[in-house]
């Protein structure tokens, strides 16, 4: 996952998955914080979760084309309306869905994507340096878990 993407590829699987799926890094201290936060600004339960490492997270990359680089996954990914988005583009994708101000994160967009991704990557890159990482990924309440794959 070294560049954008945005895959138009939609397989039957990924068109019987209910709404849209975000896909993080589950050994990631900061991506566990970051699911926390838009679970927290997402009343509605408008996103359902799987860590990259997953067998339901493998599975939906590769429907989309994709893969995770072994040991060391460097985005966020988000499968919505048949379509996988990466990096920065999912992020604001997502936060744009977000309740309160994290929805102003969406005039980032007009930034062009290789620019907004140049300071994704540097905060990928240093993510567990500066936020620490699990041995094993994070696991969810049992109220919480209906809303994960």
């Amino acid at each position: 996952m070294t560049s954008p993407t945005t895959s138009t590829a939609a397989t039957p699987a990924t068109a019987s998955t209910k709404g849209p799926v975000i896909l993080f890094d589950g050994v990631c201290n900061l991506c566990n914080r970051t699911v926390q936060i838009i679970i927290d600004h997402d009343p509605t339960g408008h996103f359902r979760f799987t860590s990259l490492q997953s067998d339901a997270g493998k599975k939906l990359l590769a429907e989309h084309g994709m893969k995770v680089p072994e040991g060391d996954p460097d985005s966020i990914v988000l499968i919505q309306d048949g379509r996988a988005h990466s990096h920065s583009g999912a992020a604001l994708r997502i936060a744009r869905r977000m309740s309160g101000a994290y929805k102003l994160l969406w005039a980032f967009i007009v930034v062009p994507w290789f620019i907004r991704d140049v300071v994704y990557r540097f905060i990928a890159r240093n993510r567990y340096r500066w936020f620490g990482k699990e041995e094993s990924c994070w696991v969810p309440t049992p109220e919480l878990k209906k809303r994960f794959l």
